[in-house]
């Protein structure tokens, strides 16, 4: 036989009347003694409020938003005999322990206890979830500070599995979750980088306003375009502008175009800037990096694969042309014209993509002036290059002289790289470009 008990709150302290933020619980609930059941905040103090008797919940009399002092009815719930028994015994004092909004140390974790805790149970299995109406709803138990950690997170409390005794929620768990929710192939709906869930965009009749023509994307761009949009998604993106002076550069390039020529390569500025970009990322090795899977550390790479983004009849490819460092600049050019070559044909292989350390995307021989090219995750640094321009440069006797100017374009995952990183990377690679011999350096 069962009887209706009423779960009344409790003394919170120095509080006339306090807001109900949670309401944890649902009707059809079974819930444990010491189970959180609502949290309450003052301007001062969050706090959750256990169960004082187990059983399940009929009603519930508290909203979310509502004020409650001391003796306010929460629930009713149904318990049996045996229960009932048990909750008319004296009990100890309920604790209730409070978050500061700003403190020298972590607040601890609400525990309320009237009675020895069980031993450790095994951990929940992962909570499904549930409408507000769905009668099995999860309920998550975690404390105060806990819940505004996931909060902030973005994160649904509901849907993270509990490690500590009886499923309750730690901060690691919270933060196993979403490592988890970063690492999984599948992706969630669309999604800001700031959690907030995007709309699908509107199908529209572009018919009912002229001639149409439907052209499927090639395999490539399919390939890519996702790539593309995870990358700028995920990655915080800066662009660094700068430019050099290759003035100097493209008269020494044209003054091997015989001896090339004899060696059976064209050389091209890229091949160039290529070996100016390795310099570079050996003066500044944080370039030449990648975040790891947890997102809390950065692994530096000893070797120089650099990718080059190729334009293809069926979209842009970015071969890796490897070892950089190790080539001389006719070596360069071959495998470099090779490989374009492959890319155009459609016979690059699987592992020629792989393996870069960061990338090149040179539009000079097409033309403009600037661009912002996407970083090539997991790369943490991409440059662009326009083309280069005559333009008069001021010298420091007041004149003016005409200077071959290159346009580059530095993106960089700002997670990585700060700005003042990026100006001094572009500020020496202009260098490098302007001065080749500083490559020996």
């Amino acid at each position: 036989m069962a009887n209706i008990e009423k779960i009344l709150l409790p003394d919170v302290g120095d509080f006339d009347e306090i807001e109900v933020i949670e309401v944890i619980i649902s009707v059809g609930d079974e819930i444990e003694k010491d189970d959180s059941i609502i949290t309450l905040e003052s301007d001062k103090a969050t706090m959750e409020i256990p169960a004082s008797i187990s059983g399940k919940i009929k009603s519930i009399s508290v909203n979310v938003g509502d004020r409650i002092s001391e003796g306010t009815v929460i629930a009713e719930v149904e318990v049996s005999e045996s229960a009932a028994e048990e909750s008319a015994a004296p009990e100890q004092p309920v604790e209730t322990s409070v978050e500061q909004p700003v403190a020298e140390k972590p607040a601890p974790q609400t525990v309320v206890a009237s009675a020895p805790e069980s031993p450790k149970s095994a951990p929940n299995p992962p909570p499904v979830p549930a409408s507000d109406n769905d009668s099995n709803k999860v309920v998550a138990h975690a404390s105060p500070s806990v819940r505004k950690f996931a909060r902030e997170l973005g994160v649904d409390i509901t849907r993270v599995t509990g490690t500590a005794s009886k499923g309750r929620i730690l901060k690691e768990d919270v933060q196993n979750y979403v490592k988890s929710s970063l690492a999984s192939p599948v992706a969630a709906p669309a999604a800001s980088a700031s959690g907030i869930q995007l709309s699908d965009a509107p199908v529209v009749d572009f018919s009912k306003f002229g001639d149409i023509e439907t052209k499927a994307l090639s395999r490539i761009k399919k390939i890519s375009g996702a790539h593309l949009h995870r990358s700028w998604v995920s990655v915080p993106h800066v662009t660094q502008f700068d430019e050099s002076d290759i003035t100097e550069l493209e008269a020494f390039r044209k003054s091997l175009a015989k001896e090339a020529e004899k060696k059976g390569v064209r050389l091209t500025p890229l091949v160039f800037i290529m070996k100016a970009v390795v310099a570079a990322l050996q003066q500044f090795p944080e370039f030449n990096a990648s975040l790891d899977a947890s997102g809390d550390n950065l692994i530096l790479k000893k070797y120089f694969h650099i990718g080059v983004a190729v334009d293809t009849p069926n979209g842009l490819m970015v071969p890796v042309i490897r070892d950089v460092d190790k080539k001389g600049i006719y070596e360069l050019s071959a495998e470099l014209a090779e490989t374009a070559g492959k890319a155009r044909e459609g016979k690059l292989m699987p592992k020629d993509l792989q393996g870069g350390c960061f990338s090149i995307s040179s539009l000079g021989g097409i033309g403009g002036t600037q661009f912002t090219p996407i970083v090539n995750a997991p790369e943490v640094a991409i440059l662009g290059v326009a083309r280069a321009r005559m333009q008069p440069v001021y010298q420091d006797d007041g004149s003016f002289k005409p200077a071959l100017m290159l346009p580059l374009a530095l993106s960089y995952d700002h997670r990585v790289i700060d700005g003042a990183q990026g100006a001094r990377f572009t500020n020496y690679l202009s260098q490098v470009i302007s001065d080749m011999r500083r490559v020996l350096l």
